[in-house]
C-alpha cells in the first residue's frame, strides 16, 4: 500500500499545509505547558505529535484510493474499536466509558480515530455516483453508515463526540447534490424533535442534571450556581477576559489554569489557556492559522483527482471547522460544554493522531492529483 517515494512526490508534497499542521500542533504544546506546567501533560503530546507524524507520513506516501477502495475493512475495525469501549475492556472516565486501555500506549479514544473510517466509507459510497440528486435511498444509506458509529458512541454515552460526527455526513450530502426537500424535511424535524427530545430527556433523567445546568449557564447564566454547574463556563470567559489584548505573557503566580480555577485547561478549555497567555492577538493569530490551514484543505479539494478524493477533503475539512467553531464556543460562553477538542491544540493521542491521518489524506490526495 505504501508507494515508493519518488523525486515527483516530493516535487508535489504540499509543504505549507503540513508546516502549518505542524505549527499548530507545535503552538498547542506551549499552551499545554502554559496551563499546567508542573505536569507532563506537554511532554506526552511531544511524544502524541511523533507518533502522529509516523502516521501522517505513511498516509502520505500511500495511494489513497486503494485505502478507500478498503474502506468497508477499516469501517468495520472503527465499529470494532468502539464496541470494545463497551466491554469490561473499556476505561470509564467522569461517567463516560469512552477509553480503551492498550498496551504501551495507554488510554485511547476510539470514537476520535473511528471518524476517518467513517469519511472514508462516506466517499466510498457517494464518490461512486456518477451525476444527478442523490435519491432517497441513497441518503437513507449514507444516514445508515453514519448510524453506525453515532449509534455506539451515544451508548458510551458521549453526546459531544457523537455531534461531531454529523458535519462528516452533512458536507458529502450537500456536494452530493442531495435534493432540497430532503434538507427542509430534515431542518424542520430537527426544529421538532430537538425540543421534544430534550423534554422527554430530562423527564426520563437521560439528560443529566449537569447536562441540564451547562445549556442554562448559555441560555440564563444568573440562574445557574457560579460554584456548581456554570462553573466550567464562568471560569472559562474569566480566563478569556483576564488575558487582555496581550496576554499574561506565562506569568503562572496569576493564570487561572495554573491555580486550578479552570477545568481541564489542557484539553477542553486550551482556547481559554491561550487567551489568557497570549490574549486578543494570540487568539486572532491561531485563527488566522487555522483559517489557512482549511483553505489549504479547500484547495486540495478543488485540485482532487477524484470526485471521492474531493469528497474526503471536504468532509475532513468541514469537520475541523466544526470543531474548532464549537470549542471556540465553549471557551467564549455561548455554547454548552460538551467535551469537544480543540483540533492539533487540544492534550490528548487519539485526537492529535487521528487529526494528523486526516491531513495526511488531503496531502495524500492532492499530491496525486496529477495521477491517473
Amino acid at each position: 500500500m505504501v508507494a515508493i517515494i519518488e523525486k515527483r512526490d516530493l516535487r508535489d508534497f504540499d509543504w505549507l499545509t503540513t508546516l502549518l499542521a505542524i505549527a499548530i500542533a507545535a503552538f498547542g504544546v506551549w499552551q499545554i505547558h502554559n496551563a499546567l506546567p508542573n505536569e507532563s501533560y506537554w511532554s506526552k503530546q511531544i511524544v502524541g505529535i511523533g507518533i502522529a507524524l509516523f502516521a501522517f507520513f505513511v498516509i502520505v506516501f500511500s495511494d489513497y484510493r486503494r485505502i478507500i477502495d478498503l474502506a468497508p475493512f477499516f469501517y468495520g475495525f472503527g465499529l470494532l474499536l468502539l464496541a470494545l469501549v463497551l466491554t469490561p475492556l473499556g476505561v470509564e472516565v467522569n461517567g463516560q466509558q469512552a477509553w480503551v486501555k492498550l498496551p504501551v500506549i495507554g488510554q485511547f479514544q476510539p470514537s476520535e480515530f473511528a471518524k476517518i473510517p467513517t469519511v472514508l466509507m462516506l466517499a466510498r459510497y457517494f464518490g461512486q455516483k456518477k451525476g444527478g440528486a442523490l435519491t432517497i435511498r441513497e441518503t437513507l444509506v449514507g444516514v445508515a453508515i453514519l448510524a453506525g458509529p453515532v449509534g455506539l458512541i451515544m451508548l458510551e454515552p458521549d453526546a459531544g463526540q457523537a455531534i461531531t460526527y454529523f458535519p462528516l455526513l452533512a458536507a458529502m450530502l450537500f456536494l452530493s447534490a442531495v435534493r432540497i426537500r430532503y434538507v427542509v424535511i430534515v431542518l424542520a424535524a430537527t426544529a421538532i424533535l430537538i425540543p421534544a427530545a430534550y423534554m422527554i430527556g430530562v423527564k426520563t433523567g437521560k439528560i443529566k442534571r449537569y447536562q441540564q445546568e451547562r445549556i442554562n449557564a448559555i441560555i440564563d447564566p444568573d440562574s445557574v450556581d457560579p460554584r456548581g454547574y456554570g462553573y466550567h463556563t464562568i471560569q472559562s470567559v474569566i480566563t478569556v477576559g483576564k488575558g487582555g489584548l496581550s496576554g499574561i505573557k506565562g506569568d503562572s503566580e496569576t493564570s487561572q489554569s495554573v491555580l486550578k480555577f479552570l477545568p481541564e485547561p489542557q484539553t477542553e478549555f486550551i482556547f481559554a489557556v491561550t487567551a489568557e497567555n497570549t490574549g486578543f492577538i494570540g487568539c486572532i493569530s491561531l485563527l488566522l492559522a487555522y483559517a489557512l490551514l482549511l483553505s489549504r484543505l479547500i484547495a486540495g479539494a478543488r485540485e482532487a483527482n477524484d470526485r471521492a478524493g474531493m469528497l474526503v477533503i471536504m468532509s475532513i475539512a468541514t469537520g475541523m471547522s466544526f470543531q474548532i467553531f464549537i470549542n471556540a464556543g465553549m471557551a467564549l460562553g455561548f455554547l454548552p460544554v460538551i467535551g469537544v477538542p480543540l483540533p492539533l491544540m487540544s492534550a490528548g493521542l487519539s485526537a492529535i493522531l487521528s487529526t494528523f491521518i486526516a491531513i495526511g489524506f488531503v496531502v495524500s490526495i492532492r499530491m496525486r492529483r496529477f495521477v491517473n
